[in-house]
């Protein structure tokens, strides 16, 4: 016997069963099927507002921080060689006033330290009294510190990024997963598919921020370091000018302690 289908029944099957397929799942598939970029440019390009400023500003922190390290290696290596080359003249035996021609015309930290040390002498006008040593070592001291300052410009930023650039990469991750979390309830869905890409945007804040810090904080410990045995060079120098003076004297027959008698 062979079983026969009417046109009515035919027409609910086709229009019927495809309309009985909620509209909602339909969608959802659709939007988990989509391709999402997951390299760091398309996370980065697909990110909120919010999450690219954060981005943005690590990054910067991240140029800031090299250029600083380029700039302060590069003057501390000059400095440093010509801090070493002054000290090893100064330990020759030679005299202050020698010295004091042979650097006449130059700028650096160590020839400042002769040039302050001279200027001072002649300010004694030939007084070499008890008082004559603490006013040298007060102007070298002084000298000192100026040149210290002057080499430390600009480490304070580097310490400030390294300190703070992973919670400003954290910032940018709550934001994100904020995100994400609202975009799973708009969407009354949690497929990986669609919720992994936001969170994947957000964690990309995190790894940029201590991509901004691990090196901040390694470049402001070797800058330190690097300052420290500057600092060490200038104060030897200092002392070997200190040397000097009271040799001059000695020289001259006139020790300073004894110069006030």
């Amino acid at each position: 016997m062979t079983r026969s289908w009417s046109p009515i029944a035919t027409v609910f099957l086709a229009v019927g069963g495809t309309a009985a397929v909620p509209q909602f799942a339909v969608a959802a598939t659709t939007e988990a099927l989509l391709p999402h970029n997951l390299s760091p440019w398309g996370m980065f390009m697909n990110a909120d507002i919010v999450v690219k400023a954060v981005m943005i500003g690590l990054a910067i922190a991240s140029l800031v921080t090299w250029t600083v390290w380029l700039a302060k290696t590069i003057e501390l290596n000059r400095e440093t060689r010509s801090a070493k080359r002054r000290l090893d003249i100064l330990e020759s035996d030679t005299t202050l006033a020698q010295v004091e021609r042979d650097s006449a015309n130059a700028r650096d930290p160590v020839a400042q330290l002769i040039h302050s040390a001279v200027r001072e002498t002649a300010l004694s006008h030939g007084l070499f009294d008890d008082g004559f040593k603490e006013r040298i070592a007060l102007r070298l001291e002084r000298v000192e510190q100026a040149m210290s300052r002057r080499i430390s410009r600009g480490i304070g930023v580097v310490a400030t990024i390294g300190a703070t650039a992973p919670f400003v990469g954290l910032f940018g991750t709550v934001w994100g997963i904020m995100n994400a979390f609202i975009g799973i309830s708009e969407t009354k869905t949690t497929n990986l598919a669609v919720v992994a890409p936001g969170i994947a945007e957000a964690l990309l804040a995190t790894a940029l921020g201590l991509v901004a810090a691990i090196p901040a904080v390694v470049i402001y410990n070797q800058l330190v370091r690097n300052i420290t045995t500057y600092r060490a060079l200038l104060g030897d120098a200092s002392a070997q000018v200190m040397l000097l003076m009271s040799r001059d004297h000695g020289r001259r027959g006139m020790p300073i302690s004894r110069a006030a008698e």
